[in-house]
C-alpha cells in the first residue's frame, strides 16, 4: 500500500521530468540503413522481408530486449496469400454488347485475394450499391435485401455524409466529413463477399479517397491476404477499383448519371440499382502462393504488473521492387513510410531499456504488411500473445514529417479516446499544441496498424505526420500543408520516398519523444484510457470491464 502510494505521488515528477532521449541523428541512421536498396523495398515474403527481419531482431537483442513473439521467439509467423494478377487475357465491360473497352492501370487496376491460379468471370451483371454500407446502429441499409450472388457490386467510396447536404438523409449520420470504417475500401470488399458478389468495383475520386489514381492504380506487388478463417465467406473473385471519368463512362451508357446517383445515395431509402445491360467478363491469370511472413516482437516486463501492456507499433514493410519510374528506379523503399515509424519504435525501445524498469510490460511490436491491408497487426489481434482485455493502449507511428520543428501536433482521430486528453498533457511540457487532423475525410484513423486493436476495443493513438499541415517554425501551416501536400502527390508509395541527408528531424524527434513521455505515464501508473461516450469502439472495451479490474 505505502509502495503504491509513493508510485502515485511520484507519477506527476515523473512525466513532468521526462527527458526527450530520441535524436534526429538515431532516426536519420535507422532509415539510411533500412530503406538502402540491400533491402529491396521489405515487401512480405521477399529476401528484403528476411533482411529486415534479421536488422530489427538484431537490433533489438543487442538494446537488451527480451522477445515477446509466441513461445518466447522474437516473431509471430503470419501466413498470407500473395496473389499477383497478371495480365487479362481478355477483359470487357459490356454495355447493351458494346465493350467500353477498360484500360487495365488507366480506367481499372483488376486484382483478386482469392488462392487461385485464374479469375474467370463471364457476363457478370452490375448492381449500384450507393456506398454499400450496412449500419443498423445508425439506421442505414444500403442493400434492401438485393441478391448480389454471381453479381459485380458497384461502390462508392467514403461514407454516405461525405457530400450530404442539410435535407439529405445520411447529413450527420457518419460524423460529417470525417470517414467511419464504413467507408474504408477494406469494409467495401469484405461487404460484397459476406454478401455474395462475385466481384466489386469502387469508383475512385481523389477526395473521398484521400489519395490519387496513382495509389489506387498502382498493383506493384500484388495482393496480400490472410486465408479465410472457417466459417467466413470466401473474399470476391475479383476486386477493383474504377477511375472516376470510366465510371462515368460506364453509368451514361447504361442510362444513367453518376452524380445524380450519389446524391441518390445519401437518402435512406435508396435501393440498389442495376446497370441495365452492363455485364463484366474477365479471365485473368494468377500467380498464387502461400508465403509466411512475420511481425517482429520484443518486450521490457514490468515490474508489478507484468500482465498489463502498453505497446509500441509501426509497420516495417514497404512496398518492394515494381516497374520503372521515369527514372528507372524500381524499388519502393518506404523511407518515411514506414522506415521512419520503424526507426522511432527502435529509438523509445532504446530510450525505455535505458532507464528504469516499468511497473507495466512494454511491447513494441513491428507489424507486417500493413500496406495490404493492416494484415500483420490483423492477425496479431487474431492471435494475440497478450490479453487484449488489458492491453492498456495501442501508440502508432505511421509517417512522420521530415521539415522541421512544429508548433504544434496533429493528431488523427481526435475525440476517440482519453489519450488525446494525456497526449495534449505531455505536449504542453514542450511548448506546443494539439491540432485535430485538417482533413479526417481520410479516414487516416482506419488506415494505420493501431485500428487492429482499436476495433477489439484498445484506446488508441497515432502518431501520423501526414494527417495534416503541421504550424512548423519555420513557415507556419503553410509550410506544413506544403510538405504533405508535395509528399503524398508525389512521394507516398513511390520510388522517391527515400532517405535524404536533407531530412530535417528536428520535429519527428520532437513526435517520438512525445510518445516516449505517454508511454511513461501509462507505464508507471493504474491509468486505464477509456473510449468516449460516442467512440463506435466504447462498448467493445466495456465488455471485459472486469478483468480490469
Amino acid at each position: 500500500m505505502k509502495a503504491a502510494l509513493l508510485s502515485a505521488l511520484a507519477l506527476p515528477l515523473l512525466v513532468a521530468a521526462a527527458p526527450a532521449p530520441v535524436t534526429p541523428a538515431e532516426l536519420s541512421a535507422t532509415v539510411q540503413e533500412i530503406a538502402s536498396d540491400p533491402y529491396q523495398g521489405r515487401a512480405p515474403g521477399t529476401p528484403g522481408e528476411a533482411k529486415t527481419i534479421a536488422y530489427l531482431v538484431g537490433r533489438l537483442k543487442a538494446l537488451g530486449l527480451k522477445p515477446a513473439g509466441p513461445g518466447g521467439q522474437w516473431t509471430q509467423a503470419v501466413p498470407m496469400i500473395h496473389d499477383v494478377a497478371g495480365k487479362p487475357s481478355s477483359l470487357a465491360l459490356t454495355v447493351g454488347g458494346t465493350d467500353l473497352a477498360p484500360v487495365v492501370g488507366t480506367d481499372i487496376a483488376p486484382g483478386t485475394t482469392r488462392a487461385t491460379d485464374r479469375v474467370q468471370i463471364a457476363d457478370a451483371p452490375l448492381v449500384f450499391v450507393g456506398y454499400g454500407v450496412s449500419a443498423p446502429e445508425r439506421g442505414w441499409d444500403d442493400f434492401k435485401g438485393v441478391d448480389l450472388h454471381g453479381k459485380i457490386a458497384v461502390f462508392l467510396v467514403n461514407d454516405p455524409d461525405f457530400e450530404a447536404q442539410p435535407g439529405d438523409g445520411a447529413y450527420g449520420k457518419f460524423g460529417g466529413k470525417a470517414m467511419t470504417y464504413y467507408g474504408r475500401w477494406t469494409y467495401k470488399y469484405e461487404e460484397a463477399a459476406r454478401r455474395g458478389a462475385i466481384g466489386a468495383l469502387i469508383v475512385h475520386e481523389d477526395g473521398p479517397a484521400g489519395y490519387g489514381w496513382n495509389v489506387a492504380g498502382n498493383s506493384v506487388g500484388g495482393t496480400y491476404a490472410l486465408p479465410a478463417a472457417a466459417g467466413h465467406p470466401q473474399p470476391v473473385a475479383m476486386q477493383s477499383w474504377i477511375a472516376r471519368p470510366f465510371a462515368e463512362k460506364l453509368f451514361r451508357a447504361a442510362g444513367l448519371d453518376l452524380a445524380t446517383l450519389k446524391q441518390q445515395a445519401r437518402q435512406a431509402d435508396f435501393h440498389p440499382i442495376a446497370l441495365k445491360g452492363a455485364a463484366l467478363s474477365i479471365d485473368m491469370p494468377v500467380k498464387s502462393d502461400r508465403i509466411e511472413s512475420h511481425n517482429v516482437l520484443a518486450q521490457i516486463p514490468g515490474t508489478e504488473h507484468p500482465q498489463e501492456t502498453v505497446m509500441f507499433g509501426a509497420h516495417w514493410d514497404a512496398y518492394g521492387v515494381g516497374a520503372a519510374d521515369a527514372q528507372g528506379r524500381t524499388i519502393r523503399p518506404g523511407a518515411n513510410d514506414d522506415g521512419l515509424g520503424v526507426a522511432g519504435v527502435l529509438a523509445l525501445a532504446k530510450a525505455f531499456k535505458a532507464g528504469p524498469a516499468p511497473q507495466r510490460t512494454l511491447v513494441f511490436g513491428l507489424w507486417t504488411a500493413e500496406e495490404r491491408g493492416l494484415l500483420g497487426s490483423e492477425y496479431y489481434a487474431q492471435n494475440p500473445v497478450f490479453p487484449v482485455a488489458k492491453t492498456v493502449g495501442v501508440l502508432t507511428i505511421d509517417i512522420l514529417q521530415t521539415a522541421g520543428p512544429a508548433r504544434d501536433v496533429v493528431l488523427i482521430g481526435a475525440g476517440q479516446d482519453s489519450l488525446d486528453h494525456d497526449l495534449a498533457d505531455v505536449a504542453q511540457g514542450q511548448g506546443r499544441t494539439i491540432t485535430p487532423d485538417s482533413k479526417p475525410e481520410r479516414g487516416l484513423f482506419y488506415r494505420a496498424d493501431h485500428f487492429s486493436l482499436a476495433k477489439r476495443g484498445v484506446p488508441t493513438l497515432l502518431m501520423m505526420g501526414a494527417g495534416g499541415g503541421a504550424d512548423l517554425v519555420a513557415g507556419g501551416r503553410a509550410a506544413g500543408d506544403k510538405w504533405v501536400t508535395d509528399y503524398t502527390a508525389h512521394c507516398y508509395h513511390q520510388t522517391c520516398d527515400t532517405w535524404s541527408a536533407d531530412w530535417d528531424l528536428r520535429g519527428a524527434a520532437q513526435d517520438v519523444n512525445l510518445l516516449y513521455a505517454l508511454g511513461r505515464r501509462l507505464a508507471w501508473s493504474r491509468e486505464w484510457p477509456s473510449w468516449n461516450a460516442d467512440s463506435e469502439f466504447k462498448a467493445l472495451r466495456e465488455k471485459t470491464a472486469a478483468e480490469r479490474r
